[in-house]
């Protein structure tokens, strides 16, 4: 899980050093296409058989991933890359509660409690941390972690009917590379140069195989370990900001932070439906 955390932190990174020569949407198009490639010559060598009678359940989960990454991509290149990436990861507080709004779970006091908590980190992260321009990217940032919890709950889904973790991120990125060349081609394309490649390559390497190296820590590891580990991601993103970008975080924001972070952890340990999450 840590490698995978800090592959998705590089993958943010390589986003937002392609931002100035390419749209968000180019961005998700080119990340999904190589990564689309990388995950079927794994398929191929593995011999895992791609036909599914869950399309729906795929699709579903497609759909939303998509949207949640289009919407993160613009954040990472409207906001500071910790604060973008954090945003993202309200997805852990949004899956607990869509596990009692959609699969009717019931509502403990102890899962509330760290639910209101993450929600006060999200308030104090947007409130002292964005300028005024940039308070509606933040709600577009939140937007991004709801409809990635969206895509986790149909995730796990997927997982109890059994299907392989290499099919399930080999249709999300099918999906997401054809939804977001319908996308693109209503708005404005940039030439690739040779000199783009490597960039557009490595943003598809990276988010792939963080999403395989996470998909095999949460199958063969402890849910709470793993789940708390993922959190790490935005450590590296605040020291990507920082190395490359210069974005100083200020006290409130590492606090607001914080109590995401704390919040997804205790989210993870008291839902008994998200400890059994594969």
């Amino acid at each position: 899980m840590l490698v995978a955390a800090l592959l998705f932190a590089c993958m943010g990174a390589l986003v937002k050093l392609g931002a100035p020569h390419f749209s968000s949407g180019e961005l998700v198009f080119y990340r999904s296409f190589f990564g689309l490639i990388i995950v079927y010559a794994m398929l191929h060598r593995s011999r895992t058989k791609l036909a599914t009678v869950h399309w729906h359940s795929h699709l579903w989960r497609g759909l939303s991933g998509t949207v949640a990454m289009l919407l993160f991509f613009h954040c990472i290149t409207a906001l500071p890359l910790a604060t973008a990436i954090t945003l993202n990861y309200t997805s852990s507080l949004f899956l607990s509660l869509l596990t009692v709004l959609v699969l009717k779970e019931k509502f403990h006091l102890p899962v509330s409690i760290s639910l209101a908590i993450g929600f006060a980190g999200v308030v104090i992260l947007l409130q002292p941390t964005l300028e005024q321009e940039q308070f509606w990217d933040g709600l577009l940032g939140l937007t991004s972690g709801l409809l990635a919890g969206v895509a986790l709950m149909n995730v796990r889904h997927l997982g109890k009917l059994g299907e392989p973790g290499m099919r399930v991120v080999f249709y999300f990125n099918l999906i997401a590379t054809l939804a977001s060349a319908i996308w693109i081609l209503g708005d404005t394309l940039h030439t690739i140069s040779l000199s783009d490649l490597p960039l557009l390559i490595t943003i598809g390497a990276s988010a792939t195989f963080a999403q395989l190296f996470m998909t095999r820590a949460y199958r063969t590891g402890q849910t709470l370990v793993v789940g708390s580990l993922a959190y790490t991601t935005i450590i590296f993103s605040a020291l990507f900001g920082l190395l490359f970008w210069h974005e100083h975080l200020s006290i409130e924001a590492w606090i607001g932070m914080g109590l995401i972070i704390v919040s997804g952890v205790l989210s993870l340990k008291l839902s008994p439906k998200i400890q059994e999450k594969t």
